[in-house]
């Protein structure tokens, strides 16, 4: 078979999605095979159903161990070894699995930090700069979100401003070379409180990063942008949006009349932007809250409107998340699996007509629930999270260099956070030096239990894969660990 044949009629490249006609994915490998000379003709169908049984797997659970596949199987190592090395001659097979229902977790995490080989550090517990560095520079926050984790009232010292920001320029300067999106601002808190935000973004952006900031933009305003107007120099600005009016911004935020200043901000931002021919882009991120589906529909007329404000540069991306999935088993109901499904469909024919330009990220349970599969959101628990962390993969430092080793954990006076600060970068003391005393002296935290909230959904994914990756190596398929590589 050649990889020009994975399209979307191709059976094969089709074999890991719900519904797919397997017979003739089956059908199609066998043929391929024995044509080839790989296979004898007697054993073809068997060897082509096991390699599809494998697409269906990984296409829909990735973090499966390959143990656990070979004996889902039921075939011996040799004879497994052997598939694992058929598997890969197949250009489809691997379509199907990085394009069935748990495709963005190979596209959008596990491939690229394979690609650059983020996690053969990590397995050795050997020191290297973080993949990905975020900083969270914002001293406040004048929203108190209901969902936060972050301790009410709690906030930096003023004070720190000068001597984090140094902080913070000594860390941007040394990071390697060769990753322009190793490093992003959010928080923490938020990161527009800190008026030195528009200097960090130049020094970043004049060392050829793209950084992105995650803000909620209430502060986004004109006054902001003339202050700071290395704000421009970023290379996106991404809007949590917390309602699409001031009743629901209030009930989530506590803040009154949110909704109409951050709408007038962006619109306004629309504006500059087009005025200055700025490459920076803008986005939004938006959660779906159970019973809310039909707000999708609202949320496309937001953006409808934004776009009306500079017609020639509309809102180049937005990321749906679903906050349904907070079960127990991470699973949805039937209901809600199908309200949703259909609630998606309509969001996207509105989103053909309206904002045809639209780049949307569904994340990973949205995309499965969006190829007909169940929704199931991964879940790590103290049992299963790493007690050596992954500092080779992502770090956060907060305005008094701490180095937070997950993202949900970079808040002030937040209770058990500071058993997950490896270190702090301060005069005389370098990220790099902090990771390296981390890793080298052989810290181990133990999990309390609730400690998983410390980790957003990029740290469950990444501690996921470490530990398959661990398994692999201990049952002796380290050449093969993995699966995809």
């Amino acid at each position: 078979m050649t990889s020009h044949a994975s399209t979307a009629a191709d059976p094969v490249a089709l074999c890991a999605r719900p519904g797919a006609d397997l017979p003739a994915a089956v059908h199609t490998v066998h043929r391929a095979l024995v044509s080839d000379g790989r296979v004898g003709v007697d054993e073809g169908p068997t060897v082509a159903r096991r390699l599809v049984r494998l697409a269906e797997r990984y296409g829909n659970h990735p973090f499966t161990p390959l143990e656990e596949a070979r004996r889902m199987l039921d075939v011996d190592r040799a004879s497994f070894g052997r598939l694992l090395g058929l598997f890969g001659r197949v250009p489809e097979l691997r379509h199907a699995v990085e394009n069935g229902p748990a495709g963005k977790y190979w596209q959008n995490t596990l491939l690229p930090l394979e690609r650059r080989g983020v996690f053969d550090a990590a397995l050795a517990h050997k020191p290297a700069f973080p993949y990905v560095v975020g900083l969270y520079p914002g001293p406040s926050c004048m929203f108190r979100c209901h969902f936060c984790v972050r301790v009410t009232g709690a906030r930096y010292d003023p004070s720190a401003l000068e001597s984090g920001n140094a902080m913070f320029a000594s860390v941007i300067d040394e990071i390697p070379a060769g990753n322009p999106y190793a490093m992003y601002f959010s928080g923490g808190l938020e990161p527009l409180t800190n008026p030195g935000l528009g200097a960090l973004s130049s020094r970043a952006a004049a060392r050829g990063l793209r950084p992105t900031v995650y803000t909620n933009s209430f502060a986004l305003t004109e006054r902001t942008l003339d202050r700071q107007p290395g704000v421009w120099d970023l290379h996106a600005v991404r809007t949590s949006l917390y309602g699409l009016n001031d009743e629901e911004y209030e009930e989530t935020t506590g803040k009154r009349a949110a909704f109409g200043r951050v709408r007038a901000n962006l619109r306004r931002f629309q504006q500059l932007r087009s005025e200055r021919e700025s490459p920076i882009r803008l986005g939004l991120s938006y959660i779906v809250l159970p019973g809310r589906v039909h707000r999708l529909l609202d949320l496309v007329d937001f953006i409808a409107d934004l776009n009306e404000a500079a017609p020639d540069r509309p809102v180049d991306f937005l990321n749906v998340r679903e906050d349904y999935s907070g079960r127990e088993d991470g699973r949805l109901f039937e209901a809600e699996r199908a309200e949703l499904q259909e609630g998606l469909l309509a969001f996207e024919e509105a989103v053909s007509r309206r904002t045809p330009t639209l780049n949307i990220d569904y994340g990973y349970a949205l995309h499965s629930l969006k190829t007909g599969a169940d929704a199931e959101l991964l879940r790590i628990r103290p049992g299963t999270m790493r007690r050596s962390a992954h500092p080779q993969v992502s770090v956060q430092v907060d305005l008094l260099g701490d180095v937070y080793l997950y993202r949900e954990a970079g808040f002030p006076d937040l209770t058990g956070a500071d058993r997950y600060v490896a270190g702090r970068v301060g005069p005389g003391t370098s990220l790099t030096e902090v990771v390296e005393r981390f890793v080298d002296d052989g810290r181990l935290i133990a999990p309390h239990a609730g400690d998983e909230y410390f980790m957003d959904g990029f740290d469950q994914v990444v501690a996921a894969r470490l530990n398959q990756l661990e398994a692999d190596v201990v049952a002796g398929w380290e050449d093969a660990r993995g699966f995809l590589r």
